[in-house]
């Protein structure tokens, strides 16, 4: 139960088989958030505690707040897969993982309860108490893996967060009605902004080339820091709030 736990906040304890040593003596300085992508908090626990899964997660906040840790802190957990961020890509030997209940965009993403949220929040501080994690670190699945994941999604208040402290977030720019820059175009205000998303922490070619990898990396800026308008084009308003970021980065 939750006196066997990491954190101090009240919170259920069930274990994961998936689990190991950190590697390379790498301690956690990132703080991921998932969504579950399942029905019911059951069926997302069900699989998370599953030895035949390959895989497992810190931490599990369902829709009415109930916070279950599943693996220690201490021990990497099997969250993040194939990743990479800031030039790291052993992402579950330096990370922390919550899962988010949440159907996900399996159907039509769904918003995420107040009571939620709230848990998510104190959770997170707990966590940052006891971690070095700099705020731009506090990230989603979609950032570390953008080809392969959309969690936790547009819906996701990354802007709540911080007004309480936890992570990096500016307004976004309007949208305007630029196109902006897509697939198959080259010149080097791409490279540019090519070069201040790697100086971000995303993985992508600093070519001057928006091929369909910079498209990935750049819907994934857009749904944490931009979600109104989700279309990979580096417009104006991407541009511009991407440039924001740089500017107040702690």
């Amino acid at each position: 139960m939750g006196d066997v736990c990491d954190t101090s906040l009240k919170a259920d304890w069930r274990d994961a088989p998936n689990f190991e040593e950190r590697r390379n003596d790498l301690i956690p300085s990132l703080l991921i958030m998932h969504y579950t992508g399942m029905e019911s908090t059951q069926a997302a626990l069900d699989i998370l505690c599953s030895p035949e899964s390959n895989v497992s997660c810190h931490y599990l906040v369902d829709e009415h707040g109930t916070i279950t840790q599943m693996v220690m802190e201490q021990h990497r957990a099997w969250h993040a897969g194939r990743a990479h961020w800031a030039g790291k890509n052993d992402i579950n030997s330096c990370s922390i993982g919550i899962e988010i209940a949440n159907e996900g965009h399996v159907l039509e993403l769904q918003p995420f309860p107040d009571q939620q949220i709230e848990a998510v929040m104190a959770l997170s501080k707990d966590i940052l108490k006891r971690h070095d994690i700099l705020a731009q670190n506090v990230i989603g699945h979609s950032d570390i893996a953008p080809a392969r994941k959309k969690d936790p999604g547009e819906k996701f208040p990354w802007n709540r967060l911080h007004e309480n402290g936890i992570g990096h977030f500016v307004e976004p720019e309007p949208i305007g009605d630029d196109l902006g820059y897509g697939i198959g175009d080259t010149n080097k205000e791409i490279a540019k902004m090519q070069h201040l998303l790697v100086q971000y922490g995303y993985q992508i070619n600093e070519n001057g080339h928006f091929d369909e990898t910079s498209d990935f990396v750049v819907r994934a800026f857009q749904r944490h820091f931009r979600p109104l308008k989700i279309d990979g084009r580096l417009d104006h308003s991407t541009i511009m709030t991407l440039n924001k970021l740089i500017a107040t980065l702690p």
